[in-house]
């Protein structure tokens, strides 16, 4: 017993990162599980809050939200952060999971991968056509720091990158309102409780 403890001790370290997860694999397996809910016949309400679940397992919420938070980030105390963190995450999964919530049974292939650095990997695939809708090419940006846990970080979808344009809004409500976080707040908080 203790010579097959060593010998897969060894094995392990000969393979190096034998559980990391391939971001491709990641993916597939991410919108696989999404297109499982969303296939199901539950209420839309029991979809999103399944949704919500596996967006919490599989994206980067705190580094998106700071991405979207741009420059403003620098202004804020930590309490400002938090408070901006809980009121980001509470918005980005009702958007996530109620645009979601609208296709039925989407199926989406992975093709391809792109690795940018040891930190992200773009991850390429289509969502596929059918009779209501042509063929979209969805890119997704991989956070990939560590193997173990890659997250999603961004959609890039035809070519339009959703962190970009929810950062491009959210410089647009601080901008109209001298900067006030307080007004990004309560954006943020009225879009979720509606």
């Amino acid at each position: 017993m203790k010579k097959l403890l060593i010998l897969l001790f060894l094995l392990n370290l000969l393979t190096g990162n034998s559980h990391s997860i391939e971001p491709d694999v990641f993916v597939q397996s991410t919108v696989n599980r999404a297109s499982e809910i969303l296939s199901k016949d539950i209420s839309k309400e029991k979809k999103i809050n399944q949704l919500k679940v596996i967006a919490k397992e599989t994206v980067d919420i705190r580094g998106v939200g700071f991405y979207s938070l741009g420059s403003a980030r620098k202004n804020l105390d930590d309490n400002q952060k938090n408070k901006y963190l809980e009121f980001f995450e509470d918005y980005f999964l009702k958007s996530f999971s109620s645009r979601l919530s609208e296709y039925s049974n989407p199926k989406i292939d992975v093709q391809d991968k792109d690795v940018l650095n040891k930190n992200y990997t773009i991850v390429k695939s289509v969502l596929v056509a059918t009779s209501d809708r042509p063929e979209i090419k969805i890119d997704w940006r991989i956070y990939t720091k560590n193997p173990d846990n890659p997250l999603i970080r961004d959609l890039i979808i035809e070519g339009l990158s959703l962190a970009r344009t929810q950062k491009e809004e959210f410089a647009s409500i601080l901008n109209s309102n001298d900067g006030d976080i307080n007004a990004l707040y309560e954006a943020l908080e009225k879009f979720a409780n509606n």
